[in-house]
């Protein structure tokens, strides 16, 4: 095996592994808000954050939530799908370091969340931020990689639009 071939195998299972700690993080989080706190409870850290227990079986902002249980499985598939179209994508282009890191804050996260709906039928979300009565949905540490993961994918591409004027 030539040696750039080994570098890019192991970008590819750094990637990979970076993507297991954000999984690991984030349901460690969840055990611990599920172990300390009952369904609908919270309390107060800051005035203007929280820590709460919600049950989420929809997808952001509550999207389908009251659709009845089948997009428990709709969503559980979609998780999938993307990740092993992230895998693949992060085996094709391991030295991309931005565009890699986007994803694999993304496939952590959809990861992360997976594992709640198989677990539970319904994602553990914790994060409460709020003002002035206006309360910003829960959400949890793989909402907030998925969320910088696409920050970072706009980033990487906007960045390659501009390499290539």
């Amino acid at each position: 095996m030539a040696q750039g071939s080994k570098r890019t195998g192991a970008n590819w299972l750094l990637w990979i592994g970076i993507a297991v700690l954000i999984v690991i993080l984030d349901q460690l989080t969840k055990v611990l808000v599920l172990g300390s706190f009952q369904h609908g409870q919270g309390l107060a850290l800051t005035s203007f954050f929280n820590l709460v227990r919600v049950h989420n079986p929809g997808a952001a902002f509550s999207f389908l939530s009251d659709a009845g249980g089948w997009q428990r499985w709709f969503f559980t598939g979609i998780g999938l799908a993307a990740s092993v179209f992230i895998v693949y994508l992060l085996r094709s282009h391991p030295s991309q370091r931005l565009f890699c890191f986007a994803l694999t804050c993304i496939l952590g996260g959809a990861v992360g969340n997976v594992i709640d709906r198989m677990l539970h039928g319904y994602v553990v979300d914790f994060l409460d931020f709020h003002w002035a009565g206006w309360h910003f949905p829960a959400f949890n540490l793989a909402d907030s990689t998925i969320t910088v993961g696409a920050a970072c994918l706009i980033l990487d591409e906007l960045l390659r639009v501009r390499r290539a004027k």
